[in-house]
């Protein structure tokens, strides 16, 4: 993603986030906010209902200040979204209008392929109480439905904006599903597990409890593929080798 400075990411990389006759400044600070988590930072309002700019707004914004600096204000949804392409109007409820209705992750990915492109996109976020009339929602050539319980589906619009900007930074995000720490130590090398294991065996010997010969073979594997999945760090393998060997010690004295 372009960024032009610090925590900014550029227009034409990003969609823009349209917030329609917003109603609270702190729902307008908090979705900015949710937005510069997720590396997006235009922002359009449409007619908010208290003005612009807004004191509780910034307040609720908790330092995006470059999303609100650079907002800028409509009348209408026409106007916010007369220079735009594509534009995605998240809806909660069944409407008469006869549109193609997508996921948030699915339209992620689309949004992502339409930047690519060169096109530019905005999505459209209602008004607290109401959410997006009809008339807003025909500026949009798809509707974006959050998957939620069919019993309580009702969100604040920040956590909203939160959700689906969300979608848009992690469909493009590479961070690995699964690592360690920055301040592990580094993993155990299979050198280090064999004497690890090694240790624990002869003190389980000594120790008694792999006395039953026919039962050995299978409690001596049990326990090496048991050591094998903890995925210890060469720190934790010296740490169990001072277990083993304390262990002994307090048999001995005993």
């Amino acid at each position: 993603m372009g960024r032009t400075s610090k925590g900014q990411a550029t227009e034409s990389a990003a969609p823009t986030i349209i917030l329609v006759r917003p109603q609270l400044g702190e729902n307008i600070g908090m979705a900015a906010r949710a937005m510069l988590n997720c590396g997006l930072s235009e922002m359009r309002l449409v007619a908010p209902r208290d003005g612009w700019p807004n004191e509780r707004a910034r307040r609720a914004a908790s330092g995006a200040d470059v999303v609100l600096d650079g907002a800028r204000l409509f009348d209408s949804v026409g106007e916010a979204v007369a220079d735009l392409q594509h534009v995605v109007a998240t809806t909660a409820r069944a409407r008469d209008l006869v549109q193609r209705i997508v996921t948030a992750r699915h339209a992620a990915s689309e949004i992502h392929g339409w930047i690519a492109a060169g096109e530019r996109v905005g999505i459209l976020f209602g008004p607290e109480r109401t959410g997006l009339e009809n008339d807003d929602i025909v500026h949009a050539d798809t509707a974006l439905s959050i998957p939620l319980n069919p019993q309580f589906s009702s969100l604040n619009v920040a956590q909203a904006v939160l959700l689906v900007s969300y979608e848009w930074i992690a469909a493009a995000d590479e961070t690995p599903a699964e690592r360690m720490s920055e301040h592990a130590a580094r993993p155990a090398d299979k050198d280090e597990m064999r004497n690890l294991f090694a240790h624990l065996e002869r003190a389980l010997d000594q120790s008694g409890f792999l006395r039953h010969q026919a039962m050995r073979p299978a409690m001596v594997n049990n326990l090496r593929a048991l050591l094998q999945r903890a995925a210890m760090t060469e720190q934790e393998v010296r740490t169990f080798h001072g277990v083993i060997k304390f262990l002994g010690k307090q048999k001995h004295d005993g």
